[in-house]
This record gives C-alpha cells, sequence and structure tokens, in this order.
C-alpha cells in the first residue's frame, strides 16, 4: 500500500530554517552532496515510526510537500487524474533514488509519488 516516505520543507533561508529544526526538534540535518542548496533531515533513529526529509530553498508558491511512495509513477498519475488531481509537474528522474511527479489533490495541496529505482538517471 501507498505510504507517506519523505517530506520536504520550504525555506527562504535554508540556514535560518536549519538553525530552528536543529534547535526546537534535535533533528540532524546535513548536506546532501551536490551544487543544490539541499539538506538532507533526519528526524529519529530508524526503528522508531516516523519519516525523514529535506530542507530546500522555496520555490514560488511552495508549501511543505509529502512524498508517498508507489509502485509506478505513471500509473498512479494516471490514478490522480482520474480521480480529478492534477500533475503539475511530470514524471522526471531523481537519479539513484528513482522517478517523482509533483501533484495536487482535489483541494489543492501538494503532494509528490515516487517510484523507488536506484539506477534513474
Amino acid at each position: 500500500m501507498p505510504r507517506v516516505v519523505f517530506f520536504e520543507l520550504p525555506a527562504d533561508d535554508t540556514k535560518r530554517a536549519i538553525a530552528f529544526y536543529e534547535k526546537v526538534f534535535g533533528w540532524t540535518i546535513t548536506k546532501r552532496e551536490g551544487p543544490k542548496d539541499y539538506w538532507l533531515v533526519v528526524t529519529g533513529p530508524d526503528e522508531e515510526p516516523g519519516i525523514n526529509g529535506v530542507i530546500a530553498p522555496r520555490r514560488p508558491g511552495q508549501v511543505t510537500v509529502n512524498t508517498i511512495s508507489v509502485a509506478s509513477v505513471d500509473d498512479f498519475t494516471k490514478k490522480i487524474v482520474d480521480a480529478g488531481g492534477n500533475v503539475m509537474i511530470p514524471k522526471q528522474a531523481i537519479p539513484g533514488q528513482g522517478y517523482l511527479a509533483l501533484c495536487k489533490d482535489t483541494e489543492e495541496n501538494v503532494f509528490s509519488v515516487m517510484e523507488p529505482e536506484p539506477s534513474a538517471k
């Protein structure tokens, strides 16, 4: 069954947001390798319930985005559209991670669906 596996917190100032979440919640936040201002957030030990995510620069109009793991981005984007939602950013490869599409539900909530695939390029 598809479940939320990841979140993305948008920030106008990533360093300020990092300081906030480290101070308030004690989260471990480290820079992801690469040129982008993209910070990995670990919210707790793997053996406890919960999800991890990232802090990244805000895109225009962006809100917090939950990512839902699915078997096929293609199948689920079709289901999303058929159920009255829409696809904002079509399927794209996230190298070494999988395929992702950014969507909206019928209430204008933004979320993404991700198909895990380590060979994605």
